[in-house]
């Protein structure tokens, strides 16, 4: 067995939702909308998807006392194939989440200055990476293991070791609200920090 596993790729492909609960976390959506848009200008360039991951990452954790509760998931491939696969079903499952895709297909000409802030925000990133990081391969649930968790994946962009990305966030825009009921139906498998 393990001389067959001589020379292969280890792919780890994980998932990571960060729940961000107050009344000061609205401003964060800014910040998400503007990676998203960079990406969609850039085609989803892979080098682009990283860094807007990397910019994310690092407003997560400026915004850490605002986490509440949190959740990951994963698994290992030793094919490329398998692995893009099940990026592709989080990325399906992301997107299909309550208020996580943004619309920037029409203009908001009609939107309020100002817009009820929500209270809650979900952001779930994908990741794709060659190797082994401990850092994501372990229950991100607690604070100090969720900061490792997004600190490895900083890294691993500067290492160029990632091979796929994604950001989805709810509500995806300004004004809309994500309810604590909405929140119980549609992020069951957050954990409280």
């Amino acid at each position: 067995m393990f001389n067959r596993m001589l020379g292969k790729t280890r792919y780890v492909v994980c998932r990571l939702f960060v729940h961000l609960a107050g009344s000061e976390v609205a401003p964060i959506l800014g910040t998400l909308n503007d990676v998203a848009r960079f990406v969609l200008q850039n085609e989803g360039d892979m080098q682009t998807v990283s860094e807007g991951l990397v910019r994310v990452c690092e407003s997560l954790l400026q915004y850490d006392e605002y986490w509440t509760s949190a959740a990951n998931e994963g698994d290992v491939f030793w094919s490329e194939g398998e692995a893009g696969d099940f990026v592709n079903e989080l990325f399906t499952d992301s997107a299909q989440r309550y208020l996580s895709e943004p619309d920037y297909t029409s203009p908001n000409t009609n939107e309020p200055l100002s817009a009820p802030a929500t209270r809650n925000v979900v952001v779930m990133l994908t990741a794709a990476f060659e190797g082994e990081v401990p850092e994501l391969e372990t229950d991100l649930s607690n604070i100090q293991a969720l900061k490792e968790g997004l600190k490895a994946l900083i890294s691993l962009h500067y290492k160029n070791k990632i091979r796929a990305a994604q950001v989805h966030f709810s509500p995806a825009q300004f004004g809309d609200e994500l309810t604590n009921d909405q929140l119980l139906q549609h992020y069951p498998e957050l954990i409280p920090l």
